[in-house]
Parts: C-alpha cells; structure tokens; sequence
C-alpha cells in the first residue's frame, strides 16, 4: 500500500503543482495539460485509486479469513396464525 500512498503524492503534489508548467506544453481537449491534469485528471485518478485500495484491502481479507462478504438478510418469520 506504499505504493499508492507514493502514487497518490506523485500525482497530486508533483504533477498538480511542481510540474505545471512543463506539463502545460501540452495539450488535452483543447486545454493545457497541467492545468486539466491538476483540476480533472487528478480526481479521476483519485477514483482509480480507491478503488484499488478497496480491491486489494477485500483479497487481503479474504486470504486471512475475515471476508465479509455480501450482506445477509436475516430470515424473516414465517409462521403466520390464520384465524
């Protein structure tokens, strides 16, 4: 998970801020790519990467034996009184 955590601070302290400028000399959808990268691409890699934290978090628990696994409705009473 130090991965992510690098990932995430690569991606929006480096490329959001400390390489703007080079970035910039691109472009995306008619916008410079710094500036997309720090306003929308971010958070859609932000997204990616909750997921892929969820991910890997739910096969860890499931190696060690403590999936959740979908909730289950409790049985409901079926033993009705006909008057």
């Amino acid at each position: 998970m130090a991965a992510l955590l690098s990932l995430w601070f690569v991606v929006s302290y480096l490329l959001g801020i400390v390489f703007v400028e080079p970035l910039n000399q691109f472009s995306l959808g008619g916008f410079p790519l710094g500036f997309w990268f720090a306003q929308q691409g971010s958070i859609f890699f932000f997204i990616i990467l909750t997921f892929v934290y969820a991910f890997g978090m739910d096969r860890i628990d499931r190696r060690h034996g403590v999936n959740e696994g979908p909730a289950s409705i409790p049985p409901t009473s079926t033993s009705e009184t006909t008057e």
